[in-house]
Formats: C-alpha cells, sequence, structure tokens
C-alpha cells in the first residue's frame, strides 16, 4: 500500500504550529540569559575560598548533570507542589531548563576560567585592582571568549531538549505536534514538519550566537 502525502492538512493548524515554535524560542532565550549568569556565579563558586560554598556549587553541578532532565522536570512540577510550590506547566519548564543549564554552564565556564594563565591575575591584583575587578575585567571575558562556542552548543541542546516539557503539558511545539496529529492523524506530515522547524530553530540560534559572538569579542 503507497502511503499519499497531504502536507495540505497542517494548513488549518499553521497557528498551532506558530505558538508553539515561539513559546519554545522565548523558553530557550529566557533560560540562556538566567542560565549562563548562574553558569558566572557558579564558576566563581566552585572557585570560591568558603567551604562551604565551594561545596554547594559543586553538589548542585553534580545532582543535575547525572540526573535526567525529564526527572527534573517532573520533581519541579509535580514534587514541588508537595512543599507548597506550585507552578505552572510553562514556569516549572523554564525553571527546570534554567536549572540544567546553570549546571552545565557552570563547569563550562569554569573551565574557561581555569585556562587563564595566573601571571594575568597576579599582573591585575599587582595594578591594585580588586578581586572582584580582576575576575570581571581580566579573567571573566577572555574565559568566556574562550568557550563561547562551548556555551552556545550547550545553548541549543537546552533548546532541543525542552521538546520533554510537552510531558507536562507546556504548549511548546512537540506539544502542537502532538496536538495536530490528535486530529488530522497524519503522523508523518506532522513530526516531518516539526523536524525540519527545530532544524531551523537550532541553525538560527548558532546563526545569532555567532553574530552575538563576533560584536562581544570583536578584539580578541
Amino acid at each position: 500500500m503507497t502511503y499519499q502525502l497531504h502536507f495540505e492538512s497542517l494548513l488549518g493548524y499553521l497557528d498551532v504550529l506558530v505558538r508553539g515554535a515561539l513559546l519554545t524560542v522565548e523558553l530557550t532565550v529566557a533560560a540562556t540569559v538566567v542560565g549562563l549568569a548562574i553558569g558566572v556565579l557558579g564558576a566563581a563558586a566552585r572557585g570560591s575560598r568558603v567551604t562551604g560554598v565551594r561545596y554547594f556549587a559543586a553538589a548542585y553541578v553534580e545532582l543535575i548533570r547525572n540526573t535526567p532532565f525529564l526527572v527534573q522536570l517532573f520533581f519541579i512540577y509535580f514534587g514541588l507542589p508537595s512543599l507548597g510550590v506550585k507552578l505552572t506547566a510553562n514556569e516549572a519548564a523554564l525553571l527546570a531548563m534554567i536549572v540544567n543549564l546553570g549546571a552545565y554552564a557552570t563547569e563550562i565556564v569554569r573551565a574557561g576560567v581555569g585556562s587563564i594563565a595566573k601571571g594575568q591575575i597576579e599582573a591585575g591584583l599587582s595594578l591594585g585592582l580588586s578581586r572582584r575587578a580582576v575576575f570581571l575585567h581580566v579573567v571573566l571575558k577572555p574565559a568566556l571568549a574562550k568557550i563561547y562556542p562551548a556555551l552556545t552548543s550547550q545553548f541549543v541542546i537546552v533548546m532541543l531538549g525542552s521538546s520533554v516539557i510537552s510531558q507536562i503539558s507546556a504548549e511548546d511545539l512537540t506539544y502542537a505536534a502532538s496536538f495536530i496529529q490528535s486530529r488530522n492523524f497524519r503522523s508523518f506530515e506532522v513530526y516531518f514538519a516539526v523536524t525540519v522547524i527545530y532544524l531551523v530553530l537550532a541553525v538560527g540560534f548558532r546563526a545569532v550566537f555567532r553574530i552575538i559572538g563576533k560584536r562581544v569579542f570583536a578584539q580578541r
């Protein structure tokens, strides 16, 4: 039996696909900004002289990196309400993405910070700069320039991994695909289209991050 393709069956659901894609993009952008900030703070905490802070940051990284993202998502959405913390599906999805990205970004940034020569740090201190100023201007920016490609890859991975948030009924792109398929029963057409959309989003994000990187680190 020959399967007949009917992509026109998707035309009536374009608004659903657009809304799903927009939510995926919005969550990814928000998670990227906050997750990177957590990564920088986490990297600083991993190098802290305060033992408790250092151990807490290490425990956070190990916990997140060694547990599935889906389990983290379920814990936030289904587990936290038991403690009185109730979140909507979108809020839980965003929090899970931020927490997950923050842990991976912490290790990536820490690797970049570790690649900075101690001589540069000592030179900054010898010029009278505070440790905070040395970290921000002498260590952090050169470190970010070195690990920027790895960071951008992680950002894209988080976007692609966000497809599981449909499991808690967050109305992202994958949720839209499931919704449409349940209505028109055209599985091949629906998931082929969604695959193409994810591909376009991934390539688009990489292009945008590349442009941002060239502007931010233009002099390096």
